[in-house]
């Protein structure tokens, strides 16, 4: 591509499932970073982001301690916030105290700072912690750790309901070490005694489980803390979450020396009669991210009301079919795309086109051109492409499938649900399985290269739950792809940015009325705050 400094490597933050993180911090401690040290390093920063969070020195802090390891990091966070000068109380469930089951004797040290502890096995009418729960403002979960996942039921289930019953009676903080009590870190399902947090401090990495729904809705503010594991153990995992640090780096750069073909030509083969609209919001969408010219291939008889909106973008207009059929754009319009696509450094088809078979034969033979550029095809190219034969050995090279859960069960022959339950595994094993990128749309999008790779986009708003806004998608990682930007970068940097803008209009307008042309002239000033200011929406892990 003509435009300088396009970046090739994706080095955004890692998600690592329960395994992986075990595999971390096995190899950790066999490089000498020792368990015992992770734990510490894990309590302070609990320590230290109770203490930026809980601004009264003198209410008393909370921290509920279970075995294992996450208990361990609450013992270990309650001698840190001692040691600050902070009330502590500690209350123990299922947790040995004995000196041989006592690990690194953290519960002999908090015994030796003078901490005030109960356990729940001595507290059987839940005297202690009801008194205690109404006097903190501040309550720590290090009950259950990662690898829980088990339903919760018993002691523990009546403990969690008497800080969910002190919740809903007064003001309670909640902070959660490394996941909520109850969430599956690997597969995002919530038990029901789950108490959600607000804020999660966890370690290393983000978890799967921390961006999966319904789990993320329990996390709140989602805090990665460093451990001091050595960052090459990381270097094997394959899945990422986007974020604005990261998004900036992939921003195609916009010297003053440039023209027009500096920045991509994309060609959008788009629209009908029933769907005019589709063919603008694509086209203006692609112009709105700096591709250098956009060029609207759509059906004669739409040209007029889409033109008449946006005069920048040049045409070429397509034959289309008759009787029924008319308005939709007709096979023999093939040959139009076959000789000027070669001219243009990405290329949409599917927004608004329909689902009339001239159309689907359409698509058919435009997979059959020899030099097709960069290649997004969604909406109804999807749908088109469902209904061929073999049709994953007809694409063309870098191409990019950007379907909605529907449009993927068509393409996968599974059920909208199907779909919905296994988002992440299906969208990695089809994008390998058919040598494309998929961006697999919904709350949260996630888009997979056939490498193995996989990105999660953490943005889930009802202000994009509206007609249109998939082909604004389109447009904009259309005009990214144009720019230079390989199919999965634009995806991923496309999908940020489509998002912050559905985050800024409902900041500015309100979840209810956005209109897809609302992000239109949004996305330019989400593009100069990244570029200039690294700034977004502020999001979290489960946002509400």
């Amino acid at each position: 591509m003509s435009n300088p400094g396009i970046p090739t490597q994706l080095d955004a933050p890692r998600l690592v499932t329960v395994a992986e993180m075990q595999r971390v911090e096995r190899d950790s401690d066999a490089t000498g970073h020792s368990y015992a040290q992770m734990m510490e390093f894990a309590g302070r920063a609990v320590a230290d982001a109770i203490v930026e969070r809980a601004t009264d020195r003198q209410a008393p802090i909370l921290i509920l301690v279970g075995p294992g390891n996450n208990g361990g990091d609450g013992l270990v966070c309650a001698r840190h916030l001692h040691a600050a000068g902070r009330l502590v109380r500690v209350y123990l469930w299922k947790r040995s105290t004995d000196p041989a089951n006592d690990y690194e004797s953290h519960f002999a040290k908090l015994v030796g700072t003078g901490i005030v502890h109960a356990h729940a096995d001595n507290d059987h009418d839940w005297r202690q912690l009801r008194g205690w729960l109404r006097e903190a403002p501040v309550v720590v979960d290090s009950l259950l750790g990662t690898g829980a996942n088990r339903p919760i039921e018993g002691q523990l289930a009546e403990m969690l309901e008497l800080v969910r019953t002190r919740r809903m009676r007064g003001s309670l903080t909640v902070i959660a070490v490394d996941c909520p009590s109850g969430l599956n870190c690997d597969t995002g399902a919530l038990d029901p005694h789950t108490i959600e947090a607000d804020s999660t401090i966890t370690f290393a990495y983000a978890k799967v489980g921390h961006y999966l729904f319904p789990g993320t809705t329990a996390v709140g503010e989602l805090v990665v803390a460093d451990i001091g594991t050595p960052l090459s153990l990381g270097e094997s995992i394959q899945t990422f979450v986007i974020t604005a640090e990261w998004a900036r780096q992939l921003l195609p750069r916009r010297s003053d020396n440039s023209h027009k073909g500096t920045f991509g030509k994309v060609l959008a083969t788009v629209g009908s009669t029933n769907y005019p609209g589709a063919a603008f919001l694509c086209c203006a969408a692609a112009a709105r991210v700096g591709a250098g010219l956009v060029s609207g291939a759509i059906p004669a008889p739409i040209w007029q009301p889409v033109a008449g909106r946006l005069a920048e973008a040049t045409w070429y207009l397509l034959p289309t079919g008759e009787g029924p059929e008319a308005g939709a754009i007709a096979v023999d319009a093939a040959p139009i795309i076959r000789d000027v696509a070669p001219m243009y450094s990405a290329m949409i088809l599917g927004c608004g086109l329909g689902q009339a078979a001239t159309t689907k034969e359409f698509v058919g033979a435009i997979l059959e051109q020899p030099k097709l550029p960069r290649l997004l095809i969604d909406a109804d190219g999807l749908n088109s492409l469902a209904a061929l034969e073999n049709w994953p050995d007809r694409l063309p090279p870098e191409t990019l499938l950007t379907p909605h859960p529907a449009e993927m069960g068509r393409l996968c022959g599974l059920s909208v649900a199907q779909v919905t339950e296994e988002r992440w595994s299906l969208a990695r094993k089809m994008a390998a399985e058919w040598n494309v990128v998929i961006l697999l749309k919904g709350p949260y999008t996630v888009v997979a290269a056939p490498d193995g790779r996989l990105a999660v986009l953490p943005v889930a708003t009802a202000a994009l739950a509206t007609a249109g806004t998939g082909d604004v998608l389109s447009g904009v990682v259309g005009g990214l792809m144009a720019q230079g930007l390989s199919p999965f970068l634009a995806a991923c940097l496309g999908s940020w940015l489509h998002g912050q803008a559905g985050l800024r209009c409902a900041a500015d307008i309100g979840i209810t009325g956005v209109l897809a042309s609302d992000l239109l002239v949004t996305l330019p000033y989400i593009i100069t705050d990244l570029r200039e200011h690294g700034v977004s929406i502020p999001i979290v892990a489960g946002q509400r």
